[in-house]
């Protein structure tokens, strides 16, 4: 048979050894990339869809939130002195719903996060490769070690900082316009459940987590030995900084009068009752002992909520420092 049957004479068959040009104008991945995308698209439709669930229920709150208030305005029942009306009462019971549902189901969640990404994400990135045997194969590829494993956390890496980032960003945008300045809700944002779910928290504690998981799973060496592990070591380190927390910034102390009411929104570190001399004395030995008789005033150590950032940064500081050596040395091991 002649050649000419198989080949188009106008489109002459490309020269043994070339590759021949992509003319589809569309680029495509290749190599190392495409094969962390191809391996991570589970992870990052997980990812993706939970972020989808989660804004959608924060603009919710948002909408609700502002169509309650809009009607309170207009019928002169956004006051708190209004509200012992009863049409008043009736128009203000639909924010109750979206509050609960911010400050009870949401906030945990959000807090939540970095545990799971740990967990789920980083624990099985590296485990898994050593527990099916795979990574004999990674090493007798021409790619370096090094090169693969920062392949491989390049694509959950930038997925979890952009699904956190874009998180936190609602969750601190709801909580400041609707919540905090909302007609009815109170959420200092100093609380157990508010505060890693606000600012820089969630993706300083969410990048931690991952890297963590990663070292832990590159030393275990099991998948689901290092998930537990990982879920323990992320919750110690939490215990340990929310211990710590209160030293991150200076408090401020004052002294003001007896059984006063601490400030708005504020974190509340340490309160001594004040003896006429001037010296400082707990109410744990004011109740047992009765020494404070005669007292002139309370002294409080507290955290005002325009505290938060400066509480935050020096904290996402501290999780940036340990998600580098984390990282450090997970490459010196891989590269081992």
């Amino acid at each position: 048979m002649s050649t000419d049957v198989l080949t188009d004479p106008a489109k002459p068959a490309p020269a043994p050894g070339s590759t021949a040009p992509d003319r589809s104008g569309s680029p495509r991945l290749r190599g190392l990339l495409w094969l962390t995308i191809r391996q991570g698209r589970p992870m990052l439709w997980i990812l993706g869809v939970l972020l989808l669930l989660l804004a959608a229920d924060l603009l919710w709150i948002h909408v609700v939130c502002r169509h309650t208030v809009g009607i309170l305005r207009r019928t002169g029942c956004y006051s708190p002195e209004s509200w012992d009306n009863t049409h008043c009462w009736i128009l203000l019971s639909p924010i109750d719903r979206p509050n609960f549902w911010f400050v009870s189901v949401l906030q945990p969640v959000v807090t939540a996060v970095p545990l799971l990404i740990g967990v789920f994400i980083g624990a099985p990135l590296l485990a898994q490769e050593h527990e099916r045997g795979t990574i004999r194969l990674v090493r007798a590829q021409s790619v370096s070690p090094v090169r693969w494993l920062a392949a491989r956390l390049a694509v959950p890496g930038l997925a979890v900082l952009a699904v956190t980032g874009v998180l936190a960003a609602l969750m601190t945008w709801v909580w400041w316009t609707d919540i905090v300045h909302g007609p009815v809700a109170f959420d200092p944002p100093f609380q157990f459940f508010t505060y890693p779910a606000l600012g820089v928290a969630p993706v300083a504690w969410s990048l931690f987590a991952l890297a963590l998981g990663v070292l832990v799973g590159q030393l275990v060496r099991r998948t689901l030995p290092a998930m537990f592990l990982t879920g323990a070591l992320v919750a110690i380190v939490h215990g340990l900084v929310r211990w710590a927390r209160p030293s991150f910034y200076p408090t401020v102390d004052v002294v003001a009068p007896l059984r006063a009411m601490q400030p708005t929104n504020a974190w509340l570190v340490d309160t001594k009752t004040v003896m006429p001399d001037g010296s400082r004395v707990s109410s744990v030995a004011c109740i047992e002992a009765h020494r404070c008789d005669g007292a002139t005033g309370t002294w409080l150590s507290y955290h005002p909520s325009g505290h938060l950032v400066p509480v935050q940064l020096v904290e996402a500081g501290v999780l940036l420092v340990l998600t580098v050596l984390a990282l450090t040395a997970a490459f010196r091991l891989v590269r081992r």
